[in-house]
């Protein structure tokens, strides 16, 4: 038999070892309409188990003559409590070549390893899954319980209306999060606002926003985030001090807070990569139907998030983009992850492609004295595409700050440890294994003040720096004659 046929698709089964499991699965396949045979050595039961019309026949599965009876048999599920009688049952039927696909019951590891190694195609722990399986219907329990005090919080606190704030210059996972809670609290009969602080300059997140029809108001347009209700912060991340008297209402995120947030919600989930997934099952446990712009907005979130599913997917992820999957409008998809390059970022690649340092596989840029910030994260994509590169980080400078972008893709290190270490103490770094974000004074780097007269030996005071702290937070030489890396 072929081990690609799944169970669906078998019609005949032996059941070897029918205590309360094997029992439960006879019942179930025989409901189901399918041809069983059990074996068990235990007479009672099996004259039981015939008065209940099923097949079983008294032997001991220990017995060399299990692999004639069962030769005709698809699937074997052995399933005795007693973990040494599977084990021979296990060997006996693959010595005498006997090809079933054989499900089979475990006690703990060790036995685990010892099935498998037996010729096991699946073998199964039941303190394992019941532990799963407690887990999941605690999962379920607490995000049923987490919805309601959502849901109460907002009936008895948003008729001043909700502020959603995202992190400082929103990326989609940020935007989308604020965007499903908005529909939340619609849904609740409540007004929201998305507002944010800072830029939204990466070209890919201007046409999501502006395809999508995504409405977000500067935090600088608004008098007075006490003039709400409610305040929200989504996927804040690191963006400090908000200004607010009265505190944080609802923060939810997929990272730990920096700052202690005394919040009357809080929802923090670490073990998945991205707070649209957090969204999107509050969106399900709501029971809301998302319309396509929202849903299109957590599908983006996710796959921007996890880059594609290729960075610290979880399951949880993939759930929730193949629940968004059919609600979502993948042609406005299609149009957000191909946006054409602005002339800035065009000019900023060019320069970083021209200054580029490499050492090894690790590639630092100057890309000079820049307009737009987000175009050096496109430049560090970019540049992560050239052979042999594993890591990249471009830097520049603007309104006397020097920000850098930095990408990975090597396993072996934490782009985001290794920012931290570099510039920890003189910026503000942020990010995760594959990427990172650095922002540093300018003069409190290079100890001169910024001014039209000195900008470039500012210039050259700043890549000198940049590029030997990072490099020596590498673990490599900086070498002024590896060029440009050819």
């Amino acid at each position: 038999m072929s081990k690609a046929a799944t169970v669906s698709t078998m019609s005949s089964y032996a059941i070897l070892g029918c205590g309360s499991v094997g029992h439960a699965v006879a019942e179930e396949l025989a409901d189901e309409g399918k041809n069983v045979l059990i074996l068990d050595r235990d007479e009672s039961r099996v004259e039981a188990l015939r008065d209940q019309d099923l097949n079983a026949r008294q032997t001991d599965i220990r017995d060399d003559e299990v692999a004639d009876l069962v030769a005709d048999r698809e699937v074997l599920l052995i399933l005795a409590s007693d973990v040494e009688a599977n084990k021979a049952a296990v060997s006996t039927i693959r010595e005498r070549g006997g090809d079933q696909f054989i499900i089979v019951r475990a006690s703990d590891p060790v036995s685990e390893d010892e099935l498998t190694e037996a010729g096991a195609d699946v073998v199964i722990n039941p303190s394992q899954v019941i532990a799963e399986s407690a887990l999941r219907a605690l999962e379920t329990g607490e995000l049923e319980y987490k919805a309601q005090q959502l849901a109460d919080l907002l009936r008895t606190g948003g008729e001043g209306g909700l502020a959603i704030l995202t992190h400082d210059n929103p990326d989609p996972d940020s935007i989308a999060s604020a965007v499903a809670l908005q529909a939340i609290a619609e849904a609740h009969d409540v007004d929201a606002d998305i507002l944010y602080h800072g830029d939204i300059g990466h070209q890919e997140n201007r046409a999501f926003v502006n395809l999508l029809g995504i409405e977000l108001l500067p935090l600088t347009e608004v008098a007075s985030l006490d003039d709400y209700g409610l305040v929200a912060l989504v996927d804040h991340m690191k963006s400090g001090d908000i200004g607010l008297e009265t505190g944080v209402d609802v923060f939810i995120d997929h990272y730990e807070p920096e700052s202690d947030y005394d919040a009357d919600f809080m929802d923090v989930r670490p073990n998945v990569s991205s707070t649209s997934t957090i969204l999107t099952k509050y969106i399900q446990e709501f029971n809301l139907s998302p319309d396509e712009a929202v849903a299109t907005a957590l599908l983006y979130g996710i796959r921007a998030e996890t880059l594609d599913f290729k960075r610290d997917t979880t399951p949880a992820d993939l759930t929730a983009a193949a629940y968004l999957y059919p609600f979502a409008n993948h042609d406005t998809l299609e149009q957000v992850e191909s946006p054409s390059m602005s002339p800035e970022t065009l000019d900023v690649l060019a320069e970083a492609i021209q200054n580029r340092q490499v050492q090894g596989s690790h590639l630092v840029s100057n890309a000079g004295f820049i307009r737009d910030r987000d175009a050096l994260a496109q430049a560090a994509q970019h540049l992560l595409n050239l052979e042999g590169i594993t890591t990249t980080a471009v830097f520049g400078i603007a309104d006397d700050t020097i920000y850098l972008a930095a990408r990975s893709k090597d396993i072996r290190i934490n782009i985001g440890n290794v920012l931290e270490d570099a510039y920890g103490g003189i910026g503000e770094t942020g990010g995760h294994s594959t990427q990172g974000s650095v922002e540093i004074p300018l003069g409190l780097f290079t100890g001169i003040e910024a001014s039209e007269d000195n900008r470039d030996t500012l210039l050259s005071l700043a890549e000198e720096a940049v590029r030997k702290k990072l490099f020596d937070a590498m673990g490599v030489e900086s070498a002024s004659e590896s060029g440009n890396g050819s």
